[in-house]
This record gives structure tokens, sequence and C-alpha cells, in this order.
């Protein structure tokens, strides 16, 4: 058996989720989409997040969202559409992708990451 690539991991879940863009994410946002920021600390803080985006860093995400987890969060619910994001879009494809297997119907990533979103001149907010 090979051993995957973490780049063919990405390609491979790329190609069983929902990819939006910048602008279709915005547009789920305007209209009540949970938004997920999965990076981690240091890059929040860094490089700020999209206003109004759920902070859920990666390493804890399967917990939250699993319904029957003792550290599972109310604002995941299976039935809800939900986007997910990351700095590029690698985290956040892997991510939707493991959710999907959880049983969330409406899951989709934002493929391009917070860098994509702040190349197209859209807000991002900073913690102060």
């Amino acid at each position: 058996m090979t051993a995957l690539t973490a780049s063919t991991m990405v390609a491979e879940a790329k190609g069983r989720v929902e990819n939006l863009t910048p602008e279709e994410t915005a547009q789920e946002l305007e209209r009540g989409a949970l938004v997920v920021d999965i990076r981690e600390e240091d890059e929040l803080r860094r490089d700020g997040r999209i206003p109004g985006a759920v902070i859920s860093p990666r390493g804890m995400l399967e917990f939250w969202v699993d319904p029957t987890s003792p550290y599972h969060r109310e604002e995941f619910q299976p039935d809800r559409r939900i986007v997910l994001y990351c700095a590029s879009g690698g985290r956040s494809a892997l991510a939707a992708d493991t959710m999907q297997r959880m049983g969330y119907s409406q899951v989709a990533h934002m493929d391009g990451g917070l860098k994509a979103w702040k190349e197209q001149g859209r807000p991002v907010e900073h913690e102060t």
C-alpha cells in the first residue's frame, strides 16, 4: 500500500465536498450559514478572521461537531448549513470531508481560504 501525501488527501477531499468561492461564502454568511474558522490561535491573532465567523480550531472539530461527545457545541447541527475555512483551503477541505462522514449534509468549505477572501478585498476583523 502506497502512503498518501497531504496534497493527495486534500485533492481527494476537494473532489468529495462542495467548494465555495469567497463571494459564495459571503452570500452564505448573509443567508445565515454558520461560517467556521478552523485555523489556530496564532493565525487568528496575526491574520484576523471573517466577521461573524465562529472559531473552532481543527484539532477539536470532530469532538465539537459530534452530538454524542461531551465536548459538543450546540451551534454545530448536522442539518445546518456550515461553511468552513482555513488559511488557503487545505485544512478546511479535509475538515468538511470529515464532517460529511460524520453526518453533516450541508457542509462546504471556502476554497482559497482567508488568503482568497483578503485578495478580494473582503472585510477581516482583528481581536483587540
